[in-house]
């Protein structure tokens, strides 16, 4: 079964900048409906009054990092099985670890191109 590229996505980074490439990348790729937060709490908001297909988390924000937004998520019985990818300019392979011990289905170091992003995105959503 394809990905259904009309499912929105929410896209949560602090840089304004980092989250409008994530946009246009998103785009690249067929998603059309992608919406932006600047915060863990803002993202939380988004998420109380819509689903979302697919959450893209930097993890480094404060006061509330990607980290802390997917053990939130994790734990709201409604929204536990929202995916969810964290990204982070941390490219350690225990990041990637420490990422799904939070409860992240995966984990994309920066800096990416469309074909990472979409390669990723496969991992959690299936092929597209």
């Amino acid at each position: 079964m394809a990905v259904d590229l009309s499912m929105p996505i929410l896209v949560v980074d602090d840089h304004r900048t980092v989250a409008r490439i994530l946009q246009k990348l998103l785009a690249s790729l067929g998603f059309g409906d992608v919406e932006t937060a600047a915060s863990g709490e803002e993202a939380l908001a988004r998420l109380e009054g819509r689903p979302y297909g697919l959450v893209i988390s930097d993890w480094s924000m404060e006061p509330m990092g990607g980290d802390e937004l997917v053990r939130r998520l994790r734990g709201d019985a409604a929204r536990r099985g929202t995916p969810f990818i964290l990204v982070s300019a941390d490219d350690r392979p225990e990041k990637a670890g420490a990422a799904r011990t939070a409860g992240a289905d995966t984990y994309l170091s920066k800096p990416f191109d469309a074909e990472a992003l979409k390669t990723c995105m496969a991992e959690v959503l299936g092929p597209f």
